[in-house]
């Protein structure tokens, strides 16, 4: 072949290649940010100093974090480790739906800005955010404080933006602990997403009038200002919506949808009071009744992207599918309607009114769980990708890969090892010295402080949280007192005799290794981390739940017990065979999803 006409075909090939190349964002969700090596603008005060390090350190204590269904300190070091993965592979947009503060303070506020500037700056990422009910707490700045700080002698410090607050005598006080408000966060973080960029190709608000047609910088930087972005939640309680539409590469929009509603609890109220607001953790069925411009938007916003060519992607806080893989109404049936944090399920007409509304992919976070939720209604289709914290069990992100507008890949990142992750334990060491004393305290189990990878420990949280926390809140007291002293061969042995499990050729024994306490574990991991959390079960003790599983359901009997005890197996089998939500394809045009 002619040289020049190879030389021609290969560059033609390179050029084509490159402008094939697919878009890849990384999703990371509930990063629930707090500075460990942060100051305060105010005050001196820096942290204890960790003998392993020599560091001051600002850390919450280990029992506040065995309580919550977040972690607060091991976190921000399975950040960094998440921001070098993603720098690693080459990836330059990264979108963080919310939670990505824990309370919106000051201090944690100018440290996560910090960060996002360094590997901006550093690899060449630019970020794209959205607000969680952790970030702002409410609509405006105000005051706060948290009791369970560590204190120097292993004791709780509190740290509060005012004097009278509070239940610590160890105190300090300092402004920036106060839970800032919409305009604080949106100053501070403008670079990434709340304000429009130079380099950004379309930037739009829902209270902006112009078109993608009439696009320019100026105008769009004008109207990002705060007192443009205001609307009633109800009538005379205006507050501000940090929506947003972004075009960070040619031919893909990214909406950032801000779906914190907070309602006034008062309405003869000054709507300039900050307390008067309740929390916005119930998500999109409050959108549904207090702030429905939301979904006029992303309509008209869909309608102008499929005119101009665009593919649309969204991200918010909160989950617009239910996430519980059918369980939701056999979880009602088994703990009540106000366990298991059903409340923040979305009703079905969230789906339908996003679907209609012409949104296909949209990625969440909220839940801290793993999970993929569809829905169809006549020829739309809307897929929920519930985004896990960094902070929770199991921790890691997701990548999405555009290869065209209509084939889209979904990946999870899972962090097993986390660098520096242990560099805490000797204060938490510190700390259970010091709790030991209280006998009024139950103890937490020091055994994670022996865990050798980020994953390990995070596991080990789940099964405290499970023991400390999930059991006294969400469970039947007398239920879990019978249940507590069976074994896995002793409810083969509820359900049938010994001769009719060996004609099924079930040997009962070996069921023997596992209680009631394993299989609640197992549950909420299931919860937690969907199909990636059989890595972390026995294949063997899988098996024998869907034998007893079966044996349940094929049983008659109306003892409450074995009622009780047949729906938590099919509670079980419902979060364990969901949807693909580990390595999936989304192909929009069959309107299908295929496991990878």
């Amino acid at each position: 072949m002619n040289k020049g006409i190879f030389s021609f075909l290969l560059l033609a090939f390179s050029l084509f290649s490159a402008q094939q190349k697919p878009v890849q964002i990384a999703f990371l969700s509930d990063v629930h940010f707090q500075d460990l090596y942060g100051s305060f603008s105010d005050n001196d005060f820096k942290g204890i100093v960790n003998p392993k390090t020599g560091k001051p350190t600002i850390l919450r204590t280990m029992d506040a974090q065995l309580h919550s269904t977040r972690i607060f300190n091991e976190n921000y070091f399975a950040f960094l480790k998440a921001l070098d993965n993603i720098a690693q592979k080459g990836i330059k947009i990264v979108a963080m739906p919310g939670d990505f503060s824990d309370d919106g303070q000051a201090y944690n506020i100018r440290g996560l800005h910090k960060i996002l500037d360094q590997y901006h700056k550093k690899y060449g990422i630019d970020f794209y955010i959205t607000t969680g009910n952790h970030d702002p707490v409410g609509p405006f700045r105000q005051n706060a404080g948290k009791d369970d700080f560590l204190g120097q002698d292993g004791n709780p410090l509190g740290i509060y933006s005012k004097e009278n607050i509070g239940k610590v005598k160890n105190k300090i006080i300092t402004k920036d602990i106060a839970e800032s408000g919409y305009l604080e966060i949106s100053e501070e973080l403008k670079d990434f997403g709340f304000y429009p960029k130079k380099e950004d190709l379309f930037w739009s608000t829902p209270f902006d009038s112009d078109t993608f047609t009439h696009y320019s910088y100026e105008k769009a930087l004008q109207n990002a200002d705060y007192s443009k972005r205001m609307y009633e939640v109800a009538k005379g309680f205006p507050v501000p919506d940090l929506s947003y539409v972004v075009e960070p590469v040619k031919g893909v929009w990214m909406i950032a949808i801000d779906g914190n509603t907070y309602i006034p609890k008062n309405l003869n109220e000054n709507p300039n009071n900050p307390s008067n607001y309740k929390g916005a953790s119930i998500g999109y069925n409050n959108v549904l009744t207090n702030k429905k411009h939301l979904i006029e938007w992303v309509r008209k916003i869909t309608q102008e992207a499929k005119a101009n060519g665009k593919t649309i992607i969204a991200f918010t806080h909160y989950p617009m599918i239910d996430f519980n893989d059918g369980a939701t109404d056999e979880i009602k049936n088994l703990l009540g309607e106000k366990k298991w944090q059903l409340e923040r399920v979305p009703d079905e007409e969230v789906a339908k009114a996003f679907a209609e509304a012409g949104l296909q992919i949209h990625f969440a976070g909220h839940m801290h769980i793993n999970d993929t939720g569809i829905r169809k209604f006549e020829d739309k289709m809307l897929v929920n990708i519930q985004v896990p914290s960094l902070a929770a069990y199991l921790p890691a992100y997701k990548i999405l890969t555009i290869h065209s507008p209509e084939k889209m890949e979904v990946q999870t990142e899972v962090l097993n090892d986390v660098p520096n992750f242990d560099e805490l334990f000797p204060l938490y060491e510190k700390e259970y010295e010091a709790l030991k004393k209280d006998n009024s305290k139950i103890l937490w189990n020091k055994d994670i402080l022996q865990t050798k990878t980020y994953h390990d420990f995070m596991l080990f949280h789940l099964k405290e949280l499970v023991r400390l926390r999930m059991i006294p809140d969400d469970w039947d007291k007398d239920f879990i007192e019978k249940t507590k002293t069976l074994n896995g061969q002793d409810w083969l042995l509820l359900i049938l005799n010994k001769n009719q499990l060996k004609e099924k050729g079930i040997i009962p024994e070996a069921f023997q290794i596992w209680n009631f306490e394993s299989l609640l574990l197992d549950l909420y991991k299931f919860q937690s981390a969907d199909e990636l959390a059989k890595k972390d079960i026995p294949k063997e003790r899988l098996q024998q739940y869907y034998i007893l599983e079966k044996l349940l359901h094929e049983n008659q009997s109306q003892d409450p017990f074995i009622v009780k005890l047949k729906s938590v197996f099919k509670t079980l089998s419902l979060l364990s065979s969901g949807d693909p939500a580990d390595h999936f394809e989304i192909d929009l045009k069959k309107q299908e999803i295929k496991r990878l």
